[in-house]
């Protein structure tokens, strides 16, 4: 591919800075299952393949590897770092006075960067659990949402645009009530909100909420998280994949049920950002949403068939007397 070039008509969005940003993306979250080098290798075929949004995160602990093949990336002149739209997340062990420039200043270290596009608010709590921890984890020291606290967060995120280490910053896993309490203080706004987005969890009101007021909503488990760790599994959850009207818009065109999940997002407005290491599968979710797009009615159909099943339900950060997951999202249990 020669330098520079990404696939013809792939859409963007555009954030209220004027700025774009692609309409898809590669997640990096695959500590789980596949080791830094293979998550590394991925972004570096996926970038060479015509991606230009990568979706980062400090707690994923791949980023020394994923600046490596950045540097690589920039080296062999496959891309410039001003063509890459590259996110950051800081974890919710660094909400603390200070500690969210420091996170995002070693993230810029190890993934060889001067500036990200995006710097995220992982969680919107300080709950903290050991990476790989089983789903009854609980940190005695977890608490519930503060907006107190969370525009503590916040404030140093300001800071970090304001000197140039990061373009924009946005937030992750909120609920409208969340969003309700903080948007209205906020100095600088959020530019994105990341949650989870697939065809089994259209998350509507959410949706809608945002977009209403200029903000990109980016959809992780766009496909409904096949390799998702086992704490977030229960008997109850649906697959997004295997819906009939996904199948049935497979069938139709032709390909994977996963492509028919992205090809869903985009034409719907989101930002979906599917984590595969097999070029063969992260070339064809790319090719997918580029061609051949869905029909009004299949559209619909796909609407209809949401199950209102949500798979990362992060239950590891339940506080001290809180039992179920529900509380976490603002729901009655």
């Amino acid at each position: 591919m020669a330098k520079g070039t990404a696939p013809e008509g792939i859409p963007v969005r555009k954030l209220y800075t004027g700025a774009e940003m692609p309409a898809i993306g590669l997640g990096t979250f695959g500590s789980d299952k596949y080791s830094a080098a293979q998550v590394a290798e991925a972004v570096y075929g996926a970038v060479r393949s015509g991606y230009r949004l990568i979706d980062c995160a400090s707690v994923y602990q791949n980023e020394k590897e994923i600046g490596k093949a950045f540097a690589k990336l920039f080296s062999d002149g496959i891309v410039d770092r001003e063509e890459l739209f590259i996110t950051g997340k800081v974890w919710n062990d660094m909400h603390g006075d200070g500690q969210v420039i420091r996170s995002c200043r070693k993230s810029l270290e190890e993934l060889g960067l001067s500036y990200l596009d995006l710097y995220l608010i992982h969680w919107p709590f300080p709950n903290y659990h050991a990476p790989g921890c089983g789903g009854d984890s609980r940190n005695p020291d977890s608490r519930p949402f503060s907006a107190k606290e969370y525009m503590g967060v916040w404030r140093q995120c300001e800071e970090l645009v304001e000197s140039g280490l990061v373009k924009h910053i946005g937030m992750s896993n909120m609920t409208v009530k969340k969003l309700e309490a903080v948007l209205p203080l906020c100095r600088i706004r959020p530019a994105a909100i990341e949650m989870e987005l697939h065809p089994a969890f259209q998350q509507p009101e959410l949706f809608r909420y945002v977009t209403e007021r200029g903000i990109v909503p980016i959809g992780f488990c766009p496909i409904g998280s096949p390799s998702r760790p086992e704490r977030d599994r229960t008997p109850e959850d649906v697959a997004a994949a295997e819906l009939p009207e996904i199948r049935k818009a497979a069938e139709a065109h032709q390909v994977h049920p996963a492509v028919i999940c992205l090809k869903w997002a985009v034409q719907r407005g989101q930002v979906p950002i599917p984590f595969s290491v097999k070029e063969s599968q992260y070339v064809d979710n790319l090719r997918g949403i580029l061609e051949d797009p869905l029909t009004e009615e299949e559209m619909e159909q796909i609407r209809l068939a949401d199950k209102n099943c949500r798979l990362v339900k992060g239950q590891v950060f339940l506080w001290p007397g809180a039992e179920d997951w529900r509380l976490l999202w603002d729901e009655e249990p």
